[in-house]
């Protein structure tokens, strides 16, 4: 296959892409559109911080390793909040989200100091913080951190977890949280 086979490389802005991307190189702009077109599910991440204060995040790159023994992964940059304490953490709780818990993703992707006022979550095993009618939830022993570049993937075995009622799958798509069938 030669070049001349291939579609031209796209230079500019896809039509309805936003603006802030004005001045990026290509590279990156091509990285960003491509996956914000990428529907993710949502889970968030919990944890406690050495103090004892819990630290959540949401985490659309939540991904299964293997089933035996069972082990699934997530990335996060390094400058994230939530880095010291899954740096220092034995276990986080991974939650896995449906249409029903678009108010926790939002509340637990926006201001630190408000993740967990309120209650919506309470102690779980190991005292870690569990959200509260989430479709399913694991604690995870964490068993490697892999730095790269700025940012690491977590490698986590899965211990105990619990089911909550099921429900449509909330994504991610275009800096927005849908559902099945909500238009793009």
């Amino acid at each position: 296959m030669n070049d001349s086979s291939l579609p031209p490389a796209q230079t500019t802005a896809a039509p309805g892409a936003s603006d802030d991307l004005a001045g990026t190189p290509k590279d990156l702009a091509a990285f960003k559109h491509a996956f914000r077109r990428h529907a993710a599910g949502v889970a968030i991440i919990t944890a406690l911080q050495p103090d004892g204060t819990p630290v959540g995040f949401t985490a659309t790159s939540l991904a299964s390793l293997s089933a035996v023994p069972p082990l699934a992964t997530f990335n996060m940059a390094r400058s994230a909040s939530a880095w010291p304490a899954i740096a220092e953490s034995e276990r986080v709780v991974i939650h896995i989200l449906g249409a029903r818990n678009r108010a926790v993703a939002e509340r637990m992707s926006g201001e630190h100091a408000q993740r967990f006022a309120g209650d919506h979550w309470y102690p779980g095993p190991y005292d870690l913080p569990v959200l509260k009618d989430v479709t399913s939830w694991m604690i995870g022993r964490i068993v490697e951190r892999v730095h790269v570049h700025n940012s690491a993937v977590v490698i986590v075995q899965i211990e105990e977890g619990g089911m909550g009622e099921d429900d449509v799958p909330l994504l991610y798509h275009e800096r927005t949280y849908l559902t099945l069938g909500d238009p793009a």
